[in-house]
Parts: structure tokens; sequence; C-alpha cells
């Protein structure tokens, strides 16, 4: 059983470094992180203003960050990020979980949303079954930083549904156009 500790980002600008640039991002715009683009994001303020940002922390080892971004808006976005070695243990899915237990619980959110690249499975897996409801396929949304393209899907979860433990489906083709 994974148990996790979710910890707020207290300005530990080194570990945040490391963990960020030891591992490698093969689903995000940039797939190896610079140490010195990192430092400037933190010294401008990234990962605080207008945000929050969360330690994933198992077996007292950080192991990922959620980024929470326009914290203040009802309708609050977010990164997730496991390092290399913590992916593919269920972790992610139980990150989201808690995200909505935070968000909607302690926040007061009416509706999260987050994004993947299309071929990104495993986390489309993780918003799966953490109960996020695909709501859309965005083609060629996504640009890396190879130049290339790729698309997206939109994932989000609702307050009513986290709040009454189920899943409304969308009405996407309810209108043919």
């Amino acid at each position: 059983m994974i148990v996790l500790e979710i910890k707020k980002y207290n300005s530990e600008n080194q570990e945040l470094i490391d963990l960020l640039c030891s591992n490698h991002w093969p689903f995000h715009t940039k797939i190896q992180l610079d140490p010195a683009a990192i430092k400037r994001a933190i010294d401008k303020g990234y990962y605080s203003e207008g945000k929050e940002t969360f330690w994933i922390i198992e077996k007292e080892q950080k192991v990922g960050i959620i980024i929470i971004d326009e914290i203040e808006d009802t309708i609050p976005l977010f990164d997730l990020r496991l390092t290399e070695e913590a992916r593919g243990k269920g972790i992610g899915q139980k990150s989201l979980s808690w995200l909505q237990d935070y968000l909607y619980g302690e926040k007061g959110k009416i509706r999260i949303e987050g994004y993947t690249r299309a071929d990104n499975l495993a986390m489309r897996k993780c918003f799966t079954k953490a109960g996020f409801v695909k709501e859309g396929y965005l083609r060629n949304a996504w640009e890396n930083e190879d130049g290339s393209v790729s698309d997206t899907v939109l994932y989000a979860s609702i307050y009513d549904d986290w709040k009454d433990k189920k899943t409304t489906p969308i009405k996407l083709d309810e209108v043919p156009y």
C-alpha cells in the first residue's frame, strides 16, 4: 500500500532544482531541465506567485511535485511531475486524489483541469483512475522543445462528482456539430 505525504514547498530551492534537473520529463515541453533556468524561475516567483507548490513524499523521500496554477481561480490548473523511479507505482493516481480532496475540501474549488500529451498513456490512466473525465481532444495543441507538435487531451474533475463519489458523463456528442 502506498502511503504518501504531501507537504507544501517552503523554499527548498536546491532540492527542487535537484528533483527537476535529475529526471527526464518525456511528456513535457522540455525533456531535460536546466538548473540555471529553474533558479531563475524560483527567483521570479514561478513556484509561489499565484500558485501553490507541494512535494510528493513517499517513505520520507521527495518523489515528485504538484504545482497548482491559478490558485485564486475557482478552476485551477496543475502540473504533476514524478521522478523516474516513482512512475508506474500508483503514486500519480494517489496524488490526483489528494489534489481533489485539497482543492474541493479545503479550497472550495468547483473544477480542476489537467492537460497531457495524447501519447502519455500512463498519465491518462492516472486521470481516469482518479475519477477525472476525458473532456477534450485537442489536435496539434502541444508544442515540444524540438519543434514538433503533439495532440493534447483535456481531463477534468468537478466538485459535484467528487462530493457524490460519481462520474458524470460529458455531452460532447449530444449535438452533432
